[in-house]
């Protein structure tokens, strides 16, 4: 009897599903909400430099690019790829419109590729004299006299009633330094300081007395060189991106791979159509080969064999 059509149709498609379920990683996406993810940033696992990945992810939930220390998770809210900075929004940091009072420090890993940009920090509510405010287990002075007219500006903010302050307080609790004073474990230790809020500025604009048109956030500056990173972002990752790829990488053993077409092709060099040599929808990916295929497990592979052959003669 000849095999039905139907029949041979629901054989090829057990026979694909078994050759396709491998560990699926999720699809490399060139943006993250409204940021353009470019190299080293990327969008989750096997996505931008393997180096960074550990550092910065996109939330699938609210599709928002954190930073994640080992103080917490900061909202990443501008990426400069010109100036190798990117700027955090931590959700504790006051601004002109908002001020809180945190409980929380703000904390960077030294063994991370971030380390703190051009930020201006301002600590409130501090307990006066802040003249004698000094870094943990040092004598060096923390606050910078000729910052005081920061303070004098902030605190003309409405806001400073949500950190317990009347309106136009003195400006003896209020200090400004630089962001290369944080203590030995790299943090801002609010509650050490004897300080009760804080807020960072990125730039003054056009407007140095006027804080509610000041740019608020913390600046980081990143470096993605040496080891895998170096050869990577001028040669192979750029021509990757120009053809429409997201750089990434193998999570099995951090081998480059250019992303194309929502995860669907990889290939070791770019997206163009004759550099695509093979199909890949998992993790597990031979580079010692040299090969640009994907290596599928043998069991699955004769697993679909027999199902097909078990299906021809029941259909015979």
């Amino acid at each position: 009897m000849e095999p039905q059509l139907p029949t041979f149709a629901l054989s090829f498609l057990i026979f694909n599903l078994l050759l396709t379920t491998t560990t699926q990683s999720p699809s490399c996406q060139p943006t993250c909400g409204s940021l353009h993810l470019s190299y080293p940033f990327g969008s989750g696992p096997g996505c931008g430099s393997p180096t960074f990945q550990p550092y910065t992810t996109c939330t699938t939930t609210a599709n928002q690019l954190l930073l994640t220390t080992h103080t917490g998770s900061y909202p990443i809210t501008s990426i400069s790829y010109s100036t190798n900075t990117i700027t955090l929004t931590p959700p504790s940091m006051s601004t002109c419109t908002s001020m809180q009072p945190t409980s929380t420090n703000l904390g960077f890993d030294w063994a991370s590729p971030f380390q703190l940009g051009p930020s201006t920090f301002i600590l409130l509510s501090c307990q006066p004299p802040t003249s004698s405010l000094t870094l943990k287990d040092s004598s060096t002075p923390l606050c910078d006299p000729s910052y005081s007219h920061l303070c004098a500006a902030i605190y003309t903010c409405p806001s400073v009633t949500g950190i317990n302050l009347p309106l136009f307080p003195p400006t003896n609790t209020c200090c400004v330094y630089s962001p290369g004073n944080l203590d030995a474990t790299g943090e801002l230790d609010l509650r050490g300081l004897k300080c009760k809020g804080y807020t960072s500025v990125v730039s003054l604009g056009d407007y140095p007395t006027d804080p509610s048109k000041w740019e608020y956030g913390v600046a980081l500056n990143y470096n993605h060189g040496g080891g895998l990173d170096g050869g990577i972002v001028e040669t192979k990752c750029k021509s990757c991106e120009m053809s429409g790829g997201v750089c990434g990488y193998a999570t099995s053993d951090n081998t480059f791979l250019c992303v194309c077409n929502d995860g669907r092709y990889n290939t070791t060099s770019d997206c163009s159509y004759n550099n695509y040599s093979g199909v890949q929808q998992g993790d597990i990916w031979s580079s010692e080969s040299g090969s640009d295929l994907p290596a599928s497990p043998a069991w699955k592979i004769w697993l679909g064999l027999m199902v097909l052959a078990e299906l021809a003669i029941l259909t015979a």
